[in-house]
């Protein structure tokens, strides 16, 4: 068990690679989408692939009028495939895209305020149960469609907070999201624009190779 100076430690670096990103970057405004439910089916479109192709994807199925919960669930699973198939594991997407459907469908008639209006564990478990729906994108649909405090882990959060000494990179994802939890305030709006710019940072310097010189980071005390 940590003590207090090593909580207020942790709380401070955390806070001072927020303040470096953010004066560096700027605000993120992510996640991109014009509804939550499209911020939900780009959460499950996303999974192995990059943000272009999946902004392909949600283009073809608002151009086909797609893009409402009613539509996607009467739509037949293999056209649905062909509409999103520049997100790539086109048929794959295309099964969890149906799962959740289904989901939202059968307990909330579609609606993703009503879903909104569930406590967020017991949603968050909810999602859990839903095939294709890792904790990953549970959580960037809790935290960006729902705005609920929810702190996302992904491979670029695990670089760059192990490379700096934070938390061990093999440390499990429960405990990465318990690290941003229990240090920092329950904030949507800090949760959201801090991920977004661990995303940031990771895709142009925390790269699996990294380019520590000029990054924003690069004084951070850890």
């Amino acid at each position: 068990m940590e003590s207090e100076a090593e909580a207020e430690s942790e709380k401070r670096t955390l806070l001072e690679i927020y303040d470096k990103l953010y004066s560096f970057y700027g605000a993120q405004h992510w996640w991109p989408g014009e509804s939550p439910f499209e911020v939900a089916v780009g959460a499950i479109l996303t999974q192995n692939t990059n943000w272009s192709n999946v902004e392909k994807a949600i283009g073809n199925l608002k151009a086909a009028g797609m893009l409402t919960a009613r539509a996607l669930h009467r739509v037949s699973e293999a056209e649905l495939a062909l509409l999103i198939r520049p997100s790539g594991y086109f048929n794959i997407k295309a099964g969890r895209l149906k799962a959740f459907l289904a989901f939202i469908s059968t307990l909330y008639s579609g609606s993703m305020k009503k879903m909104g209006k569930v406590e967020t564990a017991s949603l968050r478990q909810e999602l859990l149960n839903v095939h294709g729906i890792g904790p990953e994108t549970a959580d960037s649909i809790l935290l960006y469609a729902l705005d609920k405090p929810v702190f996302v882990i992904d491979a670029y959060t695990k670089r760059v907070m192990s490379r700096h000494g934070i938390i061990d990179y093999k440390a499990s994802y429960d405990e990465y999201q318990q690290l941003f939890h229990q240090v920092l305030d329950e904030d949507t709006k800090l949760f959201n624009e801090y991920h977004a710019l661990l995303v940031r940072v990771g895709k142009d310097y925390c790269k699996p190779r990294p380019r520590c010189p000029n990054c924003p980071l690069s004084q951070v005390n850890s």
